[in-house]
């Protein structure tokens, strides 16, 4: 497995600007914990974001940047548990030809991948992992 440190995704001409559009459920948490998502541990502090997609699968987001990517749908109050949907906004992208790991941000959580999954850069020093089923099924190429 190829551990990936000091990523960056503009720079390589293998990745790809793509935009996800997904409602996802979302409740808020109550107390520090750790969920495990398929790509590996996530930690969380009160009032970080649990977020279930679409597809199902579950994950964390730290409530910074919730708050500054999701907004609440029709009927909810943002910062209340239910459906948000997360603000379109043009991500990096690679397609991983192999088994590989990298950590969430600097000191953060180490995620994994498998062959075909996806490594994404949000911003400088900040990445995920996605599966390959479900970037198909939320993420769109721009332009």
């Amino acid at each position: 497995m190829t551990l990936l440190s000091n990523l960056d995704l503009d720079t390589d001409p293998a990745a790809l600007r793509v935009v996800k559009d997904e409602a996802v459920a979302v409740e808020f948490a109550a107390a520090a914990g750790e969920l495990m998502s398929l790509e590996g541990p996530n930690r969380y502090q009160p009032g970080d974001a649990i977020v279930t997609g679409a597809t199902g699968e579950r994950w964390v987001v730290s409530r910074e940047r919730f708050d500054a990517k999701y907004r609440a749908e029709p009927g909810v109050v943002h910062g209340e548990p239910g459906t948000y949907r997360n603000r379109p906004v043009v991500v990096l992208a690679k397609e991983m030809p192999a088994a590989f790991s990298i950590a969430r941000s600097e000191a953060g959580d180490v995620l994994t991948g498998a062959t075909g999954d996806w490594v994404m850069q949000y911003a400088p020093g900040d990445y995920g992992v996605v599966k390959a089923a479900r970037f198909a099924k939320v993420y769109k190429r721009t332009g």
